[in-house]
């Protein structure tokens, strides 16, 4: 299992989570409203008058052979609207109930 944490700006609002649905992940924790500025490209998202955009940002957790089809989606999403900006990480899950 593979926990993804999903960076992203607030104009996809749902767009993330009917993306990963149709991949066949149902369960997501969503962050609304979140400041931040992402490490390559693109301009602050701060929720002030110099930089008014916001993020949101999603934590979900699937099963291994899921992670590429959901990283391949949301890179192709990123492409088609550099501008707004996605990332994604990746990282082990050790256990769960």
């Amino acid at each position: 299992m593979k926990g993804i944490f999903i960076a992203y700006d607030q104009a996809y609002n749902m767009e993330i989570a009917d993306a990963i649905e149709k991949i066949g992940v149902r369960g997501f924790t969503m962050w609304q409203d979140i400041a931040g500025r992402g490490g390559f490209t693109g301009e602050p998202h701060l929720g002030n008058h110099a930089w008014p955009t916001m993020n949101n940002a999603m934590l979900t957790f699937v099963p291994d052979e899921k992670v590429d089809d959901i990283l391949a989606k949301l890179k192709a999403m990123d492409e088609d609207t550099p501008d707004l900006g996605i990332r994604a990480f990746v990282w082990n899950v050790e256990k769960s109930y």
